[in-house]
């Protein structure tokens, strides 16, 4: 069996700090996923990373995490597919003081313009190709590769803004009972739960959308 990707660890920072069409009700097709097997139901009300009107996917992953690198491309050919009305997201996770610097680069990424083509590039330079990728600083030569000024980043990365994003995401991460990365969110009320493979966790997540989307 598939478990857990990356365990929880105490946020010591920051505490206190699928592809199956939409059922419908004519339909008499069984559901191909278990609510609270395959995705759970999260209790009370939605909790979303976003005030937009579209539908929308978060996988709350981490660049310190092999099993995110290995969904980073899956991940991108399902936000390819998603339908019209349905907007994916990335929220950075910092479990703990190690990934922090990793959600500390993604906002500084995500404001310099060039989280997009350094996606992908940074789960390959520090899980396939091995490099020492895992402070602040080692983050800053990585981007640096990326035309990013070293101050810039740092800048960015430790500001206050960021610190504040972070602790946002904590608490949306506690909301959403997310122990393991990566985890699919979608629409703030159901998370991904017992997944056997990473391509079971994303047709999971297109059936969870397109059924979210036809009940809007």
């Amino acid at each position: 069996m598939f478990k857990r990707f990356a365990s929880l660890r105490a946020i010591s920072l920051f505490a206190g700090l699928l592809l199956a069409s939409a059922c419908t009700a004519g339909s008499n097709e069984p559901a191909p996923y278990t609510n609270g097997t395959e995705y759970v139901t999260l209790d009370g009300p939605a909790h979303r990373y976003s005030s937009e009107g579209k539908v929308e996917v978060v996988e709350v992953f981490s660049y310190g995490c092999i099993h995110c690198a290995h969904f980073a491309p899956i991940a991108e050919q399902m936000r390819k597919q998603l339908p019209p009305g349905v907007v994916f997201k990335l929220l950075p996770a910092a479990f703990n003081d190690q990934w922090v610097p990793f959600a500390r680069a993604f906002y500084a990424a995500k404001q310099l313009g060039v989280l997009e083509q350094t996606h992908l590039a940074l789960f390959q330079a520090k899980f396939d190709n091995h490099y020492p990728i895992s402070t602040l600083d080692e983050l800053a030569d990585f981007y640096a590769t990326h035309g990013v000024k070293r101050e810039d980043f740092m800048r960015i990365a430790t500001s206050d803004e960021v610190t504040a994003q972070i602790r946002k995401d904590a608490a949306l991460v506690q909301a959403w009972q997310v122990d393991g990365t990566p985890t699919i969110v979608v629409n703030g009320k159901y998370r991904s739960a017992n997944i056997k493979t990473l391509d079971q966790l994303s047709a999971l997540t297109q059936w969870l959308a397109k059924r979210e989307l036809a009940g809007k």
